[in-house]
């Protein structure tokens, strides 16, 4: 076995090629190499396929199934449980820290997808008081919080101590943010029947965002009507206004309103994995790797990025770089996959449309040529994810889920228990 430059054994990754990432980007790229073989640093087991992370949290759908185990979705790749914790490019290794000690990993082909973060800002209270919405453990610790808050309502005596335990402010009006208030909300309307003396407290739902409307990402009519369900069932919509600052019993917005709530959830937007600065790469100003339309690293010769920690141009869409979508990740993966095995070509992909569901038989979607709403966009949003998942066993315990939601109740139990221990 060789060793690199610091004395320690170095292994070759299989296939020559050496995956930095185990998300969307990283295990799809994998997926499509196929017999070929790659090896995956990750630093989980799976793949989560977070367009259905809302339903997670809700408990539409079993946590657990919404992930993809790596080994199982690609049977042909190694897996090293790890972080990169620095490249050499002149021995062409990778420092991999695992849980049994600092291994260097040669390649032939490096891909580098470590995907991204949430993005938080210096707001007072924030780090402190806010609930992130970005990976599982967030979906579940959401909905065990959401959960507690009905027992702390159902425990007190006081009225407005009860309104305050019942009022949910989500920063951040993208899918995200809309997603997750409408699930949860339909998760805390279904719950309050267990709740009898809870029947006459006021909820209050809030959805703010700095942006002039809500889901800017969509046409203007499907975010318009996305805006009247919400009102309709209640959310108190805030635009063009910003979280000023977050206490743990209230939160102050721009507009000068102070919103008494234990519940702040954070979902505005996302940030490149900071861990990409230790790689040396050429960054843009806002730390996404910088790349060519080929996909591969600019003034690199054999090292690729892609996802939401690259900034990935488009042939079909020239004036601005993909948006951080598991829809674009994918296609991404799928051209770099090429590549890496044939004559490599630039990347070009135009949008199949856009989905979101809005709660309970309630969605949007466009796709080329039609605008649906309602339930026809509802069913659309789940078919295509169901779609997308890659292993068939994960379609039917998903599929499966979905019927049990729809014959029984929800389930109202909540676990914060285990996050204490």
């Amino acid at each position: 076995m060789a060793c690199d430059g610091k004395g320690m054994p170095t292994r070759q990754a299989r296939g020559g090629t050496l995956i930095l990432g185990g998300g969307f980007g990283g295990a799809y790229v994998a997926r499509y190499l196929g017999s070929r073989g790659a090896t995956i640093v990750s630093l989980e087991n799976f793949m989560l396929f977070s367009p259905m992370l809302p339903e997670a949290a809700s408990g539409m759908l079993e946590p657990r199934h919404c992930v993809i185990p790596l080994r199982m979705m690609c049977p042909h790749a190694e897996l090293l449980l790890g972080r990169a914790t620095g490249l050499d490019e002149e021995t062409r290794t990778v420092e991999v820290e695992t849980d049994s000690g600092t291994h260097a990993v040669g390649y032939e082909n490096l891909v580098v997808a470590l995907g991204s973060v949430s993005r938080t800002l210096p707001i007072p209270g924030l780090a402190e008081h806010g609930l992130g919405f970005h990976d599982l453990a967030d979906a579940i610790r959401l909905r065990n919080h959401v959960l507690r808050r009905l027992e702390a309502a159902a425990a007190v005596l006081d009225p407005a101590a009860a309104a305050r335990e019942l009022t949910f402010v989500f920063v951040g009006a993208g899918y995200a943010g809309v997603e997750a208030l409408a699930e949860l909300s339909d998760l805390v309307r279904d719950a309050l029947r267990y709740y009898p003396t809870l029947r006459d407290v006021p909820q209050h739902w809030m959805l703010v965002d700095a942006a002039p409307k809500i889901l800017p990402e969509i046409p203007s009519r499907l975010g318009e009507y996305a805006a009247a369900l919400l009102a309709n069932r209640g959310v108190d919509i805030r635009v063009s206004t910003t979280l000023e600052s977050a206490m743990p019993d209230a939160v102050t917005l721009s507009d000068g309103s102070r919103i008494e709530t234990h519940t702040l959830v954070w979902t505005a937007g996302v940030r490149a994995q900071p861990a990409l600065e230790q790689l040396g790469l050429p960054l843009d100003d806002r730390g996404r790797v910088r790349v060519d339309s080929l996909l591969r690293v600019e003034e690199r010769a054999n090292v690729w990025a892609l996802g939401d920690g690259a900034r990935v141009p488009n042939e079909a869409t020239p004036d601005h770089p993909d948006p951080p979508t598991s829809q674009h990740a994918l296609r991404q993966a799928r051209r770099l996959a090429r590549n890496l095995t044939g004559e490599p070509r630039p990347y070009r992909f135009r949008m199949l449309g856009q989905v979101a569901t809005l709660g309970r038989y309630k969605g949007i979607a466009e796709v080329p040529g039609l605008r649906l709403r309602g339930f026809a966009a509802w069913w659309l949003t789940r078919s295509y994810h169901l779609y997308q998942v890659p292993l068939l066993s994960r379609k039917l315990r998903i599929v499966a889920d979905w019927t049990v939601a729809l014959l029984f109740r929800r389930d109202i139990a909540e676990f914060s228990i285990l996050q204490r221990r």
